[in-house]
C-alpha cells in the first residue's frame, strides 16, 4: 500500500486534472476521483509494470468518466450515442447538454430534487430510498414517476425518436463573441457553402442554423438542411436539399407561416456554387422555380452573371477597404470581396478568420459580414441594413428602430446591424 500511495502522489495532479477537464463541475468530479482511487487500490496487484502508473490510473479515470456520461445520458434521456463528451462539458461551447441537465434539475421541487439525486446520481435501490428518508416503498415509486415526468416536462430537448436524425442544438440566446483585428494578412480560402444558407452541397451533408435578432440576441428563426441525394434539374445535376425552417422572419415566411419547408436543387463545381431549383408550399399550393425562370427565380436565387453562381475561391482583390467602422469601395456594381483578417472568439473558442464583405451585391440596401475560418466554413455571418432599407414597409429609419444597435459607415452612408447568424459547426 506504500507503494501505491507513493506512486499516486507522483501522479496525483495528472489525474485530478484530467478528470475536472472532463467533468462538468467539481462536486461530481470530486465523487468520480473517489470512485477512481478506490477502483485503483482495488486493483493495484494486477498491475504487471509499475512505470505504467500514470498510464493505467488515467485509464481508469477515463472509463469512471465515460460511465458517468453514459450514466447520466441514459437516466435522463439524452442520446450519448450522439454526442461526444465535448460537447456534454460546460463552458468551451457555449450552452451544452449537460447544462440543460443540471438547469431543469434545478425547476423542480426539492422531493423532486431529492429522490431523483438518490436514485439516478447515488444508484441507491427503491427499497434503500424508503428507509433513508422514512416512507413506503409505494411512496417512493410514485414520487420517483412523478419526478421523472416533471423533469422530461421542463427537459428542452425531446428524448430521441426512433429513425430521428439529432442535430446539435442551437442555442436559445446568440453566443457572446468577440472580433479583433489581425495584424496578419488576410489568407485565401475554399468556401464551398451555399450563399446565405451555409450548408455545403455535397452527398451527406447536414447543418443546423440560426438567425438571432439584436438587440434581444434571442434565436429567432432555425433551419435544418440535409443533402438527401442527387438531382437534375433541366440537364444540369446537381444535389436534391431539404430546409425545415421553424419561426421563419418575415421575408421567408411564406405567408406567415409557422413552419415553412423547402427544396433546393444546387450545384457546386470546382469553381462555383449556385442554386438551380427551389420549391416551397404556400396556401396549399406547391411552388416550383429553376433557374430557366428568369426574373421569378433570379430576384432570389440567382448570383453572379448567368447565374453562374458564387465563387468558391476566395481571395483579397482590393476592392473594399475597411478601417474599423468606415468602409470604402471602389465603384463598381458588383462588391464582394475579403475586407481584413480578424480573430472570432465565441462560444470559448478562437477563429482565425477572413472578414468577407457583401456590399449590396445580392439585396440592395444591405451589407454583410462573414466571418470564415480556414476550412471555408462560416463562424459568424452578420448583416447590416442601410438607414433607409426597406422604409416604405418598416415606415422609420433603421438608426430609429434600433438606435443602440452597432453601425457602420460604407461609402459615407449609415448602415445599422440588424441580426447575427451562427450554424452548429461551432457548437
Amino acid at each position: 500500500m506504500d507503494q501505491f500511495e507513493k506512486l499516486l502522489c507522483e501522479h496525483k495532479s495528472a489525474v485530478e486534472r484530467f478528470v475536472k477537464f472532463k467533468l462538468p463541475s467539481s462536486f461530481d468530479a470530486d465523487d468520480i476521483l473517489q470512485e477512481v482511487y478506490m477502483a485503483a487500490i482495488r486493483n493495484f496487484d494486477k498491475l504487471s509494470d509499475e512505470s505504467n502508473f500514470k498510464a493505467w490510473i488515467i485509464g481508469i479515470a477515463r472509463n469512471k468518466c465515460n460511465d458517468y456520461y453514459r450514466f447520466h445520458a441514459r437516466s435522463m434521456e439524452i442520446p450519448l450515442e450522439e454526442v461526444s463528451e465535448t460537447e456534454l462539458s460546460r463552458g468551451r461551447m457555449g450552452i451544452t447538454e449537460i447544462n440543460c441537465v443540471q438547469d431543469t434539475l434545478d425547476c423542480l421541487s426539492e422531493k423532486d430534487k431529492e429522490v431523483l439525486h438518490l436514485y439516478f446520481f447515488c444508484d441507491v435501490p427503491q427499497a434503500e430510498i424508503a428507509k433513508k428518508l422514512h416512507i413506503p416503498l409505494g411512496t417512493v415509486k410514485s414520487r420517483l414517476y412523478t419526478a421523472k415526468q416533471n423533469f422530461k416536462e421542463k427537459y428542452p430537448y425531446p428524448p430521441k425518436t426512433k429513425g430521428e436524425v439529432i442535430m446539435k442544438k442551437l442555442p436559445r440566446f446568440m453566443l457572446e463573441y468577440v472580433i479583433s483585428k489581425s495584424e496578419n494578412q488576410p489568407f485565401s480560402v475554399i468556401c464551398e457553402e451555399l450563399m446565405g444558407w451555409f450548408l455545403i452541397p455535397k452527398p451527406g451533408e447536414k447543418l443546423s442554423w440560426g438567425v438571432y435578432g439584436m438587440p434581444e440576441r434571442k434565436l429567432a428563426e432555425s433551419n435544418e438542411m440535409e443533402v438527401i441525394g442527387k438531382a437534375e434539374v433541366h440537364g444540369i445535376e446537381g444535389v436534391e436539399i431539404t430546409v425545415k425552417t421553424s419561426n421563419p422572419m418575415e421575408y421567408n415566411s411564406e405567408g406567415g407561416q409557422k413552419n415553412v419547408s423547402r427544396t433546393f436543387v444546387a450545384q457546386l463545381t470546382d469553381t462555383h456554387c449556385r442554386y438551380l431549383a427551389e420549391s416551397h408550399m404556400k396556401d396549399g399550393v406547391k411552388h416550383l422555380y429553376t433557374f430557366l425562370d428568369g426574373d421569378s427565380f433570379l430576384g432570389n436565387w440567382g448570383f453572379g452573371e448567368n447565374n453562374c453562381g458564387n465563387e468558391i475561391h476566395i481571395s483579397s482583390k482590393g476592392d473594399i477597404i475597411r478601417e474599423e467602422s468606415v468602409i470604402t469601395t471602389v465603384n463598381k456594381p458588383f462588391l464582394l470581396d475579403i475586407a481584413g483578417r480578424f480573430y472570432v472568439t465565441i462560444g470559448g473558442k478562437e477563429y482565425d478568420t477572413v472578414c468577407v464583405m457583401d456590399i449590396e451585391t445580392y439585396n440592395p440596401g444591405v451589407v454583410s459580414e462573414q466571418y470564415i475560418d480556414q476550412n471555408g466554413r462560416t463562424i459568424l455571418w452578420r448583416r447590416f441594413n442601410r438607414d433607409d432599407w426597406a422604409y416604405n414597409h418598416y415606415k422609420e429609419k433603421w438608426s430609429e428602430k434600433l438606435p443602440y444597435n452597432e453601425r457602420i459607415t460604407v461609402n459615407g452612408e449609415i448602415y445599422v446591424h440588424w441580426y447575427d447568424c451562427i450554424t452548429d459547426y461551432i457548437l
